[in-house]
């Protein structure tokens, strides 16, 4: 029997031998902070938001021993920033090349590839950081996590305002209480998509600098056309839109600190008011300016009825997005806050209110910013000089050296797939309510839509041969 020794397991021996009967009281904490030694990293997609991590995983101690990406003109100033690294445009053809040689991957391509991706490595064992969205729709986000769980892998989702001070506190200062009861929550972005617009029907010259069949990976193939690139976030085959771009920080207080990330464990019990109509799921329904089956609406409101989970009380998300000027949203979130709102017309004029989240409760309310990374007590003359109570959740030492704690069996990162897939799985719903007029009724624990069965197929995709999950 040949025996095989990785790295993460001569990690985890060494950090025995050299603490010896210490880490037998707290294994997981001394590991993560005693262990010297770098994990190596792959970074798959670097040519645009994963630039980032060539700089950002070297900082915060990862060792980046591969680096790929499917357009080598775009990629290039990442590529010579780490000459040592070896390049590849094909991801799956570097985890097989370099397997022993990688502990952990970060991903940073398009949405529509992310899965695939993480997926592929979890398999093979490796630890995963993954940017926001964490899939392109729902029923990756759901083999994710079990994936995660199966392989016991280390992973993150890349909604960095999670690690924030400002994150963090607002979720105790809710879950303490301080608002009184929160059946409200107003969410809002402006930027909107890009309306209806047709398939690109012209084939372009294919740039010699891009692998166009690697770009699209597991979408159904097509001609290349340069439209299909320039607008992808728009396009329903490859992007998510702002649900999956913005709401992926922007609710994700709301989801941590109402507890509505508990509907996806079997032991909650759920709970109506007396005479409602009780489902033990999320009910949501789109008010769009259109609905369009290849791209996202202009202009979207999505309301979101989650029932009352264990000592939190039934509460409507409302999502804006688009339009962000027009009265309806406007008037209503400034009323609320009693002040006006940035939105390129008020204060510095900067759009500083592009983003936001408003949760709104009994005994007073919390104003968020886009990121979640900071926040703001109304009315703020009843919360001046306000303390609230201690501390009750770890603070981070950082997005991504959180992560690489939990790599070297540190604690589990906080936006870890068990957390992130529920979540994606929340906000990318929204997008399957853009599809269709009527109300849709989703199971979070069947994980699905059990009363419009066209709405349940579009909880998942098609994948091309060599593709699959």
């Amino acid at each position: 029997m040949k025996l095989r020794i990785n790295r993460r397991t001569l990690l985890r021996n060494s950090a025995l031998g050299g603490l010896g009967l210490l880490i037998l009281k707290n294994s997981r904490a001394a590991f993560s902070y005693e262990a010297n030694e770098k994990l190596n990293i792959a970074l798959i997609g670097v040519g645009g938001r994963g630039s980032w991590f060539v700089g950002a995983i070297p900082r915060v101690g990862g060792n980046v021993v591969a680096m790929c990406d499917i357009n080598e003109r775009k990629a290039s100033g990442s590529f010579k920033e780490l000459p040592k690294a070896k390049k590849y445009f094909d991801f799956r053809r570097m985890l097989d090349e370099m397997d022993k040689q990688i502990d952990a991957v970060v991903i940073a391509t398009p949405d529509h590839t992310h899965a695939v991706a993480s997926a592929l490595a979890c398999k093979m064992g490796k630890h995963i950081y993954c940017e926001k969205p964490l899939t392109h729709n729902i029923y990756e986000a759901r083999v994710l996590q079990q994936l995660a769980a199966k392989h016991k892998v280390a992973t993150q989702m890349g909604n960095q305002g999670t690690a924030s001070q400002g994150f963090r506190r607002a979720v105790e200062l809710v879950q303490a209480g301080i608002l009184g009861e929160v059946r409200d929550v107003h969410a809002w972005n402006t930027g909107g998509g890009p309306g209806k617009r047709p398939y690109p029907s012209k084939v372009h010259d294919l740039p010699d600098y891009l692998k166009w069949d690697l770009w699209l990976g597991p979408a159904a193939s097509r001609p290349y056309n340069s439209r299909w690139l320039s607008g992808w976030h728009g396009w329903r085959d490859f992007g998510t839109c702002q649900l999956g771009n913005w709401a992926s920080h922007t609710m994700n207080l709301p989801f941590k600190a109402l507890k509505l990330d508990s509907l996806w464990k079997a032991d909650t019990p759920v709970s109506g008011e007396s005479g409602s109509d009780v489902f033990a799921g999320v009910r949501l329904r789109a008010e769009v300016s259109g609905f369009h089956k290849a791209t996202f609406p202009r202009r979207e409101i999505i309301h979101y009825d989650f029932p009352a989970r264990a000592d939190c009380p039934p509460v409507r998300i409302n999502w804006y997005n688009g339009g962000g000027h027009a009265p309806a949203p406007r008037g209503l979130i400034e009323k609320l806050m009693g002040r006006r709102l940035d939105w390129g017309d008020a204060g510095e004029k900067r759009w500083q209110d592009h983003a936001g989240c408003l949760l709104v409760g009994t005994k007073g309310m919390i104003h968020s910013t886009g990121h979640n990374t900071s926040f703001t007590l109304l009315p703020e003359d009843k919360f001046k000089d306000f303390q609230g109570p201690p501390s009750s959740l770890p603070r981070s030492r950082g997005h991504e050296r959180e992560w690489l704690d939990a790599c070297k069996e540190g604690p589990p990162a906080m936006s870890n797939f068990d957390y992130a897939g529920p979540l994606t799985q929340f906000v990318l719903l929204g997008n399957v309510a853009t599809l269709f007029g009527d109300e849709i009724r989703f199971d979070p624990l069947a994980m699905k839509i059990v009363n419009n069965s066209e709405a349940n197929e579009a909880l998942r995709r098609e994948y091309r041969e060599g593709w699959s999950l």
